[in-house]
């Protein structure tokens, strides 16, 4: 289902499939936020979150959380299958203590659940930019005022393309192509608000 809802939707192809994969096995992936939609006995969506943190200009650290990916399959896609798991899934992420989701994704799938541009909370990644394509959502109100703070991914998230294709390869083919999503992924992926 992953492998279906991303192919060729950012670039040829695509590598989701297998961070699904490889996510469940290591130490950041957090099993109590790993939810499922279900219609009529059928999954037909999902969402998967691992640890992640921030760290301030002090060296103070925070845990905090990211989700991806958050998939449903192309017939079911619009109906709010996405919309319901991401709520669910930040009830349950606050339940646990949780006081931050950051995620790297287009703005317009993403506004209208509360996330907002990170300079807004003024994070950055290393190097000190604020890209337009990573997005934060406070779960609670306040948790993140006041500093500067730098994120800092889980490692699964740093994926070996070439691991990635050769587990692509074990499945059953499917036709990459270009599609204008790729572009829009690749302009707002180098795109940083200074």
């Amino acid at each position: 289902m992953t492998r279906r809802a991303f192919y060729n939707l950012y670039v040829p192809g695509c590598v989701e499939h297998y961070l699904v994969h490889i996510m469940r096995e290591h130490e950041d992936f957090i099993p109590e936020l790993a939810l499922v939609a279900l219609l009529d006995g059928e999954i037909v969506g999902n969402i998967m979150y691992t640890k992640a943190r921030l760290t301030d200009e002090a060296g103070g650290e925070k845990e905090i959380l990211t989700f991806g990916p958050v998939c449903v399959a192309p017939e079911h896609q619009r109906k709010g299958y996405g919309k319901a798991l991401m709520e669910e899934s930040f009830r349950l992420a606050r339940e646990l203590g949780y006081e931050a989701v950051v995620i790297f994704g287009s703005p317009a799938n993403y506004v209208s659940r509360g996330f907002v541009g990170c300079k807004k909370h003024d994070i950055c990644v290393e190097g000190g930019k604020y890209p337009a394509a990573m997005l934060v959502k406070e779960l609670t109100p306040g948790a993140l005022g006041g500093k500067r703070w730098i994120y800092h991914d889980s490692p699964v998230m740093a994926i070996d393309e070439a691991d990635a294709r050769r587990y692509d390869d074990t499945l059953e083919p499917m036709e990459k192509g270009w599609r204008p999503s790729q572009e829009e992924f690749a302009i707002l992926s180098q795109a940083f608000w200074e």
